[in-house]
């Protein structure tokens, strides 16, 4: 039988210890593709290159997969891929593991996760992965049975059209982990400021500052999910329609004269 093909990417860039472990962890399930940016784009969200043009090399790293590095964000390596390298659909796309939280409202900044959604918009099974844990040097291997689980599970019972997940991983050894918790994304946000500062020739620069408050305290939000040591999956949706407030706007606003 045929494996499966697997694309795999990130934002942190094609060189990432957690997209190395990633693809570690996918050789051991299928065919591995790799295409992702050649330079960190963490934070660029669904950002397309429009403006400038694209290069791509295929470089050599340890493995059996085939590396491509793309001068672009997470999201260019997706549609790239598919119309550029791929000869087929891959049964999976892969996206991390991120280097950091991409629960709650960060999933919205994510380049990691826009990868995901942007496969999920071609009807792909996808699913990005993150560690709570910035450091490059993060032990990525402690949920390596988990995440082979998950997708494992999504090649045997497709996602449905529309659906991506949101899995991230509370930094915690392997033993210490609860287990894994659907949930739903967290009400919590940033809470910034811009740290002004002067340079010695007199001009303002500023630096992103603050703080992350979560406001949520239901225990199956992400966030507190992720807090008392669960790992935790949702499911996320592109269609960014308010269905529920349809009819109410359509009765203050709609007008057909």
């Amino acid at each position: 039988m045929q494996k499966p093909l697997i694309l795999v990417t990130n934002d942190d860039g094609i060189t990432a210890p957690g997209i190395r472990h990633l693809v570690e962890f996918m050789n051991e399930i299928g065919e591995v593709i790799v295409v992702a940016p050649n330079s960190p784009q963490s934070g660029k969200g669904h950002a397309i290159t429009i403006n400038s043009t694209l290069t791509f090399e295929e470089i050599s790293l340890d493995g059996p997969q085939t590396d491509y590095a793309l001068s672009g964000t997470p999201v260019d390596c997706v549609k790239f891929a598919l119309d550029k390298i791929l000869t087929r659909k891959p049964d999976v796309v892969v996206s991390g593991i991120n280097h950091g939280a991409n629960s709650s409202i960060n999933v919205i900044y994510s380049g990691t996760m826009s990868a995901a959604v942007e496969a999920g918009i071609e009807g792909l099974n996808a699913i990005g992965f993150s560690l709570l844990d910035f450091s490059w040097d993060a032990d990525f291997t402690q949920a390596k049975e988990h995440i082979q689980r998950i997708v494992k599970k999504v090649l045997e019972h497709p996602l449905p059209k529309g659906v991506v997940l949101n899995v991230n991983i509370p930094k915690l050894k392997k033993e210490d982990i609860k287990g894994v918790k659907v949930c739903r994304q967290a009400y919590a946000k940033w809470e910034e400021s811009f740290d002004e500062r002067t340079n010695p020739h007199g001009k303002k620069y500023y630096w992103l500052t603050g703080y992350f408050n979560n406001m949520d305290t239901d225990e199956n939000a992400d966030e507190n999910a992720l807090a008392d040591g669960y790992i935790s999956i949702v499911p996320v949706k592109f269609d960014l329609t308010a269905h529920e407030y349809l009819n109410p706007l359509s009765e203050l606003l709609a007008h057909n004269p």
